[in-house]
């Protein structure tokens, strides 16, 4: 396989995915470069199990859900330094919410909505990007996660119920 073909074949779809996790342009594009490292490291072993752009998603999604959990320890350890009590609430948000495909005028909401995706338990994050945000259908979903349609119907339905009741406590706390 030519990685520059695949290269230039995924890239898009690798840094949107990164910028979905991340809400920042300069965390999205080194995740990208880091998952194309990967790749090309790893090219040699994709033994056609799954298609090619499975196997990609799959390691953006492990490669995006690292970096976020190595950037939350290193926030934590700095939190812990200062004892801010919000720290804990912080700890999902965008360090600067830098998404392109936002406008001005609904960045404060979108800003909102991503803060409570990033809240939801990785597994159920990952299937609302995958098919809300990105446009994967259940199965392809299924696939590139690599479990059963139910679970991914479950995991969409707990994330669902988790965001509405995320958004209701917000307006309650409004209030």
């Amino acid at each position: 396989m030519n990685f520059e073909f695949i290269f230039r074949q995924h890239q898009k779809m690798v840094y949107n995915l990164a910028l979905q996790y991340t809400q920042n342009t300069e965390d999205a594009e080194e995740i990208t470069q880091d998952v194309f490292v990967k790749i090309s490291q790893k090219i040699d072993g994709f033994k056609n199990e799954s298609s090619l752009k499975t196997w990609i998603y799959r390691i953006a999604i492990n490669t995006s859900l690292d970096f976020l959990k190595h950037k939350n320890s290193r926030k934590r350890f700095l939190f812990g330094l200062f004892r801010d009590s919000d720290a804990e609430n912080r700890q999902n948000e965008p360090v600067d919410f830098n998404h392109p495909g936002v406008v001005l005028e609904q960045k404060e909401e979108v800003m909102k909505i991503f803060s409570f995706i990033n809240m939801l338990p990785n597994d159920q994050k990952t299937v609302v990007i995958l098919m809300k945000i990105e446009g994967n259908s259940q199965q392809e979903t299924a696939e590139i996660m690599n479990i059963s349609q139910k679970a991914v119907e479950s995991l969409f339905q707990r994330a669902k119920k988790n965001l509405v009741q995320k958004l209701n406590q917000q307006k309650e706390y409004e209030k």
